[in-house]
């Protein structure tokens, strides 16, 4: 008999005339394609044009002239043959759909909180929480707080704080856990605020800012004792809870004979509460969710939800949406679609890496992160490396990515003007879920491939217009001269 190997434990039998062991090394999509959508071919002398039209902006680029669309995993993934079957049975009544009580049971058997409260995307239910507990002068450590995490922290008054393992500021440190919290560093903090000053912890699962690196369970297991000793709760922003999960049974020791859908329970089983856009591993195109124990907590956040948001059974979704997103939570935890998923993002990190570009390692889940600083060795930080090397990106192969470093992140000195640059210049390919074949990845590596032979020949770029707030959304640049 014959076996096909298909990634780590995984055989199948294929016919039963040899005793022989066939690995099979090409990566396939578990699913096969039933609805096409066409893509737009344009030249580079079109995309020169409109990326210029487009302020040297990749966020205000019109979508039908993107080629291959890198920009975001959030919201951008196709739903199955399930969920839009689900989709059919939505019951969009304003108040008790039975749609709700179907999210609220997958929800709950997964979380495990008593409180289950549906939002309309990942940062609403950020303003939500922020809403209910956050103040001026508080402090919420984690391991990476993201752009809307941390901007709506700071728009409730409270200092975003930082507390990543050294490793993660490396991009080419071996570290399995580079998402993991600095323990020491969080003891510190909470012994010199205390709960008087920190409402919650907020670990981001897997940490995007760092390169969408895992958390290990021992690690969390370390954060909830330190939470508990200074009596503050603990949350996690679960955006990306499976993917944290399937590196979890990869690369912890104990987890390997685990389910996905046991790692992720034994996750949410350390938590007082999660946060999530469901936009990311729950294949929505909307919706987000806070789960929660704490009563008060759930009473504050629900009434803020009714004045923004919605009636708490919908809380800013359709009926439809809550249906697919129950669909969601279960296929996301599926083992043939996870082991495709970091294999499929590994295959393009392997490949940039092998031809040279300097890429963050290891690979994580949802994306593959390119070293702007490394790859436009040429250009200083205030020319704005990782944003050039989008807009060369697009120009030169139609492919949008996103920049996570200097113009996100990246802060000027109020009185003297001068600008603090983040420890990382990143530009990130985010992987929609089951939208792009290898095909597709193929050409972005090439793409990539071929900008890196001539990367110093990339212009940078300067701020003409810079919002104080999320400024990477709304940006203008110009081309940097001198």
């Amino acid at each position: 008999m014959i076996w096909i190997e298909l990634g780590p434990a995984r055989l199948v039998p294929r016919c039963a005339t040899h005793s022989t062991v066939a690995v099979v090394k090409t990566i396939i999509e578990p699913f096969r394609i039933k609805v096409v959508e066409p893509l737009r071919m344009t030249s580079v002398e079109t995309r020169q044009r409109l990326i210029r039209e487009a302020d040297y902006n990749p966020f205000r680029l019109r979508a039908e002239h993107v080629l291959i669309d890198l920009l975001t995993d959030s919201g951008t993934g196709a739903m199955s043959s399930e969920q839009w079957a689900g989709v059919m049975r939505g019951d969009e009544s304003y108040a008790g759909a039975r749609s709700f009580f179907r999210f609220e049971a997958a929800v709950r058997d997964l979380f495990g909180h008593r409180h289950v409260v549906p939002t309309h995307q990942g940062r609403a239910s950020e303003r939500l929480l922020c809403h209910a507990v956050v103040r001026p002068g508080h402090v919420v450590p984690g391991n990476g707080h993201f752009d809307t995490t941390r901007a709506n922290l700071e728009a409730s008054g409270a200092t975003a704080l930082d507390l990543p393992i050294p490793e993660a500021r490396d991009p080419g440190a071996p570290h399995p856990f580079k998402g993991n919290v600095d323990v020491d560093a969080l003891e510190q903090c909470l012994r010199r605020h205390g709960p008087a000053r920190v409402p919650f912890v907020l670990v981001t699962i897997t940490s995007n800012v760092v390169g969408g690196q895992p958390v290990s369970l021992e690690n969390l297991r370390a954060v909830r004792a330190v939470c508990d000793h200074h009596g503050v709760p603990l949350w996690l922003d679960a955006a990306r809870f499976a993917e944290n999960a399937w590196f979890v049974k990869m690369r912890e020791p104990g987890w390997a004979d685990r389910t996905p859908r046991e790692i992720a329970r034994a996750t949410f089983a350390l938590c007082h509460g999660a946060l999530m856009s469901m936009k990311k591993d729950a294949f929505g195109n909307i919706g987000g969710l806070l789960s929660l124990d704490d009563d008060a907590w759930a009473e504050r956040i629900r009434t803020a939800l009714i004045l923004t948001e919605g009636f708490p059974t919908y809380g800013g979704l359709a009926g439809r949406d809550l249906e697919a997103l129950a669909v969601g939570l279960d296929e996301v935890l599926e083992e043939d679609y996870l082991r495709y998923r970091i294999a499929s993002t590994a295959y393009v990190g392997r490949h940039l890496k092998d031809a040279g570009v300097p890429v963050l390692e290891p690979f994580g889940g949802h994306a593959v992160y390119v070293d702007a600083r490394r790859f436009c060795d040429h250009l200083p930080d205030e020319r704005l490396p990782g944003w050039s090397l989008c807009v060369a990106l697009y120009e030169h192969a139609g492919i949008r990515a996103c920049e996570i470093g200097n113009v996100m992140f990246g802060r000027p000195d109020p009185d003297t003007g001068s600008w603090t640059w983040p420890a990382l210049d990143l530009v990130r390919l985010a992987f929609p879920r089951r939208v792009y074949t290898q095909a597709h990845m193929d050409y972005v590596i090439e793409a990539l491939v071929e900008l890196h032979a001539r990367r110093h020949a990339i212009p940078g770029l300067r701020f003409v217009h810079r919002p104080e707030t999320l400024p990477h959304f709304t940006a203008r640049f110009a081309p940097a001269h001198g």
